[in-house]
């Protein structure tokens, strides 16, 4: 009976051991998790990625940090600008996707993106009806720049004259972001009527879209999803002097791919940058009980073209920048606005020591991306941005005075997001159900090394024969003395 047993379990020692190891080595488990994966992250009706991208779950906040100018005067005169960091003030954001089409056999998606911001006055420091902001005159700046080296240059200065204008000015938050009616731009308005009268850095951006996206579905490559055809109708830009720097790549930012790899370069086309960014992995993390891999700009990215000469197509007119800055002027209407990091974190040195009120830190500055690479869901993410206008002394006019050449930082955003305890907890779920099937093998392995413990022991353990006992129980049972 010993050796049936024994015999038992050395069988189902070997055959556990033996399909672990062909299950392993096979992949066959994890390849079918993958298999499903890819079938279910696909934009088609009814399907749970569908739903997010169509109308994303989480909460997405757009905060606002504006920096104040305390010394306008001084300033003019050429000494270091002093700003004060005033924020946040801090807006939630909805994203539904609207007047969606399935074109191409379902195989690619068509639709608008419009975004409406609603004030959480619980988030933020202040009231934006309220709060005043002494920065740059953008108006002014912008007009003077044009204008400059131009016979335009005289008329420009007798209006700047007339109305009074300044260098610095005050508005409200929302002035500053939605826009207010400028003296300035008015009275060049009734001259050419295609010159709004109001300015604003979000002006007619609430409540609209920034056009029309075509995606990739995913239906054909798992690896294509949600990735950008065409925006605008246009499958490149052609704000830049390269091909390279005009391509549209990758996705909006929004969605990823399923199975992500930490050797992976991410590529994203931003619109407010008006170029495609790319982020590589930086860490393991854990959001909310989620595995993540968080993914962040590299230096190369922002470094000048000695380091990255690719980045010689975003020179603008031949003047190339250094570390950190971009110069979006030619999406942003002609005006002098430059994009960077928040306290130019990761830019050139020369430009935050120019600014008295500029601490550049990873932790509160740094744009990165958390994301579970199974199924390539955004869990946690910031998107940070610095808006710079560039200000310099301009013989042709006054009110430039004896200004130093600045970068100078108006204000900078942090769009983040999160996700909610519903989807985390959705998402948590699968990735259990995924690691149990994924951990089959290992559970086999496991069981075939006990039962392999099992028979050595046994196999190993002496018999006991009839004449082994204690000392009574070998003495006779019948006793003579």
């Amino acid at each position: 009976m010993k050796k049936l047993c024994l015999g038992v379990l050395a069988l189902l020692a070997v055959l556990f051991l033996v399909a672990s190891i062909a299950l392993l080595a096979a992949h066959v488990l994890q390849d079918a998790v993958g298999a499903r994966v890819k079938k279910e992250v696909v934009l088609k009706n009814g399907t749970d990625s569908f739903k997010a991208w169509e109308n994303p779950p989480p909460p997405i906040y757009m905060q606002y940090y504006f920096f104040n100018v305390t010394n306008p005067l001084e300033v003019l005169q050429g000494a270091t600008p002093i700003v004060r960091e005033v924020g946040p003030y801090t807006f939630r954001e909805r994203k539904p996707r609207v007047d969606i089409h399935f074109l191409d056999n379902d195989t690619e998606v068509s639709s608008f993106k419009p975004v409406t911001y609603y004030f959480v006055r619980e988030m933020s420091v202040g009231d934006p009806d309220v709060d005043r902001i002494r920065t740059v005159n953008v108006p002014a700046v912008t007009a003077m720049n044009m204008a400059a080296g131009t016979p335009l240059h005289f008329p420009v200065q007798i209006m700047l004259m007339l109305y009074q204008e300044t260098m610095f000015v005050t508005h409200t938050v929302n002035e500053w972001l939605w826009g207010y009616e400028d003296r300035f731009l008015s009275a060049v308005h009734k001259l050419r009527p295609s010159i709004d009268p109001k300015f604003g850095f979000f002006y007619k951006e609430n409540g609209t879209d920034d056009g029309e996206y075509v995606m990739q579905s995913g239906e054909k490559n798992y690896l294509d999803f949600t990735k950008i055809v065409t925006w605008k109708g246009k499958d490149t830009v052609d704000y830049w002097s390269s091909p390279y720097a005009n391509m549209i790549n990758g996705t909006d930012g929004s969605s990823f791919h399923p199975l992500i790899s930490r050797d992976e370069t991410l590529y994203a086309f931003v619109s407010d940058f008006c170029r495609s960014i790319y982020v590589t992995f930086e860490q393991d993390v854990t959001v909310k009980g989620i595995p993540a891999y968080r993914f962040t700009a590299p230096p190369k990215f922002f470094a000048n073209i000695s380091v990255n000469p690719d980045n010689a197509g975003f020179c603008v007119g031949g003047h190339c920048l250094k570390a950190g800055l971009l110069n979006v002027s030619a999406c942003k209407q002609g005006a002098p606005i430059f994009l960077s990091p928040p306290h130019f974190y990761l830019c050139d040195e020369l430009y935050a020591k120019a600014i008295d009120g500029m601490h550049p830190n990873k932790g509160e500055h740094e744009t990165f991306l958390d994301i579970n690479a199974l199924t390539g869901v955004l869990v946690r993410a910031s998107r940070r941005i610095q808006v710079n206008v560039y200000i310099r002394k301009l013989p042709d006019f006054q009110l430039t005075g004896n200004i130093q050449d600045l970068f100078f930082p108006v204000f900078y955003l942090n769009e983040s997001v999160l996700i909610d305890k519903a989807s985390a907890d959705k998402l948590k779920l699968a990735l259990f159900e995924s690691s149990v099937v994924t951990s089959i093998p290992y559970i086999a392995m496991t069981i075939g090394i006990i039962f392999g413990v099992l028979f050595v022991v046994l196999a190993c353990r002496p018999f006991r024969t009839r004449e082994e006992g204690t000392k009574d129980e070998r003495a006779p049972l019948i006793r003579t003395s």
